[in-house]
């Protein structure tokens, strides 16, 4: 059986799932149960200042985007950090800690962006024990309103400066949250790095109205007749969560830089994509929200099952093993070429696919052959773009067949690859004439 045991920064958990700073990790009752299922670790929900402790709505906190089937895809919330005493979580953060040694427990904090904040509350944190802190610079709505959050990790030399404080007052390894509210995730991650943290943790929620009740005219979720942008989450945000990792994992100046990768990971399928483009260990929120932490169960078995078919030991073995293959758009190969074909045995004639090719593609789907309701692909004008099976309800019903280079048209004679290699050496590349 392969061993999925993590080592993240030091901090060692018996598998690489933990659950992220949210409300499934508010309390120590939520953690234990956690535990209990399987979890690897939990980063336990942000915590404050010392003061009186948040204010929270009381009205709906929560708006959701659902598939046809009413499966959850995404998630909007305007929850802001924990809204229990200080004192009463760390002693719970500590008692669990104490029950559960094998499992990592990570704090998430936020305060003011004053560096006698950070060293108050620090020493208070490092007492009960835990495994790390996660200083969270992600939250988009609320706190990001105060001052901190988003409007702390919108700010590269902020991000350094809290960072470096947090450095010198801790003997806990630091990961730093990254918001995905910003224009290149590399800035903050760099920054991060100058400033000594063992690694970043990403994304945080996208900021974002969910929806308008048409009748109240009111975003949703709506308090009293208003309502307020919100943080967005769920498997819609793991394509943008994805490439994220990846920029980190591929920028040069962050190189080594240990990644914990959060956005729309419901199973292990998701969660292996994250390790393979960089990240060294998973946080999961809204699948745990959504279906119970018992979705662990599954998880363990399947990111086992398949490191087992696949003959990887450990998840050494997949960290980061398709970093490499993640490359800019100049540097694909313009020689590699693939038309689609349909399976007329699995094809159940809907026409879905020349509909989407015939209005708003290429023309490459007939209608009709031979005066029967046929769909078949006119390679000569085929260009490979995959909308058909996309939109194509019947799985595998419609592939894409790789041509080798220079193959001819069978219509034409000509030479269905042009043999360019990649766009930097392709005529119509403007770098590429300047330099003949």
């Amino acid at each position: 059986m392969a061993d999925i045991s993590n080592n993240f920064v030091g901090i060692k958990s018996p598998n690489p799932f933990w659950l992220a700073s949210a409300p499934p990790t508010d309390k120590a009752y939520n953690v234990e149960r956690a535990f209990e299922a399987g979890w690897g670790g939990v980063v336990w929900k942000t915590l404050g200042e010392e003061g009186p402790p948040i204010v929270n709505v009381n009205g709906p906190r929560y708006g959701a985007i659902w598939g046809a089937d009413r499966r959850l895809l995404g998630l909007n919330n305007i929850e802001l950090i924990t809204d229990r005493d200080l004192y009463q979580n760390l002693r719970e953060i500590k008692e669990v800690k104490m029950k559960w040694p094998d499992r990592a427990v990570v704090v998430s904090i936020m305060v003011p962006c004053e560096e006698g904040a950070w060293k108050a509350i620090l020493p208070l944190v490092e007492e009960t024990g835990a495994d790390g802190i996660e200083l969270n610079f992600g939250c988009p709505h609320g706190m990001s309103e105060r001052g901190m959050g988003a409007a702390v990790g919108q700010v590269p030399e902020y991000i350094e400066m809290v960072t470096r404080w947090c450095k010198q007052t801790t003997r806990m390894p630091v990961i730093v949250k990254l918001t995905p509210n910003i224009s290149d995730i590399r800035y903050p991650a760099r920054a991060a790095k100058a400033g000594g943290a063992d690694a970043v943790s990403l994304i945080n929620t996208v900021s974002s109205i969910i929806s308008v009740d048409l009748d109240s005219f009111a975003p949703q979720p709506t308090i009293d007749g208003k309502g307020s942008h919100g943080g967005y989450c769920g498997p819609a945000v793991k394509p943008i969560a994805l490439n994220m990792v990846a920029d980190i994992a591929r920028d040069p100046e962050t190189t080594g830089l240990p990644i914990s990768g959060i956005g729309g990971i419901t199973n292990w399928r998701d969660a292996a994509e994250f390790l393979a483009l960089g990240a060294g260990n998973v946080q999961i929120c809204t699948a745990a929200m959504t279906y119970g932490f018992k979705i662990v169960e599954e998880m363990i078995t399947g990111l086992e099952n398949w490191m087992d078919e696949k003959g990887h030991a450990t998840l050494d073995d997949v960290i980061g093993r398709a970093t490499p293959n993640v490359t800019d758009w100049q540097y694909l190969n313009l020689n590699y070429i693939t038309k689609a074909k349909i399976d007329q045995d699995s094809c159940i004639k809907c026409g879905r696919c020349h509909i989407a090719c015939e209005d708003t593609s290429h023309q490459a789907i007939t209608s009709m052959v031979d005066g029967e309701r046929r769909f078949e692909v006119i390679d000569a004008e085929c260009v490979g773009c995959n909308l058909c099976v996309n939109v194509c309800p019947v799985e595998n019903c419609i592939t894409m067949e790789p041509l080798p280079a220079g193959s001819l048209d069978e219509r034409t004679g000509e030479k269905v690859v042009k043999e360019y290699g990649n766009w930097t050496e392709h005529p119509n590349n403007p770098s590429a004439v300047a330099a003949e």
